[in-house]
């Protein structure tokens, strides 16, 4: 036995790791040459210089350029935000806040983004699952029943991998339910391409609401790890106990604070147009083939769609890959038995996409025939 399966904590020895994109295809050969479209991430380089006159110093605990951008741009007090590395690292936060380690509970609802349960896990914490209704809304009736069960309750708004809205009556619902026992997290990584749906306006109302919040989507910045969590002084101070003393390099806060300039939000807003018409577009064409039984509402920049059976949702999966075009299988998660994810990127790569389904069904639909073909002459001879 290894020294680190000797000294681990139990539970971590045969717990799975949160298989991202990258991960799941680290070892699939050239990286470079692949169309990611399982991801959710946007198309196309961005832009940006790096000032490196103080990477010699430790940057600020929360830079103030960068707080001051993100605070113009969710209209918040400064005190209502924190920065931190991407919006996981805000869940981190939350858990190891409140959360006592194999005593306390998390509640989630699934299919619901599988980074919650993880840093549950690698805290010790318990699970508690109320899945969402099969028409992807919130069981109230679930949810009451937990309460003062869980001490961190998680909503996705818009939904991944589902990519739906909860409705803000349900939310606010929910809100009031945990109004006593909970920390309601409402994260909001995909409301740029829904923005009039936040419940970033709540807080002063609710003061155990926090929002969740990422600049990886909407603003194209994946590969910067930045994100901020809202929510009202108190709760902040607790999690600025917990955070890493130095969460922020100084070239994250400048490239950050450069895209939340005016010039840069004109870009983002540039961007969610085309993916919003985008994603209708593939919508619209998924909803058209004979092989998709279901095309799932979407308010994000991805499109969940369902297929006919696991043979067909294997053979578009495994064709598109075979061709470097990488989407998401979600079969495993609660009630998304078929079911296949696929990111928006770009015009080009979308119809490259398209194409290479059409000619894989057409390839199939050839052999199949030449088998059958074959088949029937070797039993007439015979």
């Amino acid at each position: 036995m290894s020294i680190a399966n000797k000294l681990a904590r139990k539970e971590l020895i045969a717990m799975v790791p949160y298989q991202s994109a990258r991960r799941l295809f680290a070892s699939s050969g050239d990286m470079q040459g692949k169309i990611w479209l399982n991801a959710n991430e946007a198309s196309g380089p961005g832009h940006y210089q790096v000032n490196s006159d103080s990477i010699n110093r430790y940057p600020d605990f929360q830079p103030e350029n960068l707080i001051n951008a993100y605070r113009q741009y969710c209209r918040l007090s400064a005190e209502n935000i924190l920065a931190t590395r991407g919006a996981d690292e805000g869940i981190e936060l939350i858990i190891r806040t409140f959360c006592q380690a194999y005593q306390d509970s998390v509640l989630i609802c699934p299919p619901t983004y599988g980074m919650y349960a993880i840093s549950a896990e690698n805290h010790g914490a318990d699970i508690i699952k109320v899945p969402l209704t099969k028409e992807l809304a919130l069981d109230l009736a679930g949810l009451k029943a937990q309460v003062g069960q869980a001490k961190v309750v998680f909503l996705c708004s818009p939904g991944n991998p589902t990519g739906n809205l909860l409705s803000q009556d349900e939310i606010q619902t929910a809100l009031e339910l945990f109004a006593e026992s909970a920390i309601v997290v409402v994260d909001e990584a995909y409301i740029e391409f829904s923005p009039e749906q936040s419940v970033a306006s709540w807080l002063k109302k609710y003061p155990h609401l926090v929002i969740l919040r990422t600049l990886s989507k909407a603003f194209a910045l994946a590969g910067l790890r930045c994100g901020f969590t809202l929510a009202n002084t108190d709760i902040i101070a607790m999690l600025s106990k917990v955070i890493a003393p130095y969460p922020i390099s100084a070239p994250v806060a400048d490239i950050a604070s450069t895209a939340l300039a005016p010039s840069g939000l004109e870009q983002m807003n540039v961007r969610v147009q085309e993916t919003n018409m985008l994603r209708v577009q593939l919508a619209d064409w998924l909803a058209q083939q004979s092989w998709c039984s279901q095309v799932f509402n979407s308010d994000a920049n991805f499109v969940l769609f369902r297929c006919q059976n696991e043979t067909i949702k294997n053979f578009i999966f495994e064709s598109l890959a075979r061709q470097g075009i990488l989407i998401r299988d979600q079969s495993k998660q609660q009630n998304l038995t078929d079911c296949l994810r696929i990111s928006i990127g770009s015009e080009h790569e979308l119809s490259l996409l398209k194409q290479t389904i059409i000619n894989s069904f057409n390839d199939k639909l050839t052999t199949d025939n030449v088998i059958t073909t074959t088949a029937q002459t070797a039993a007439k001879e015979n």
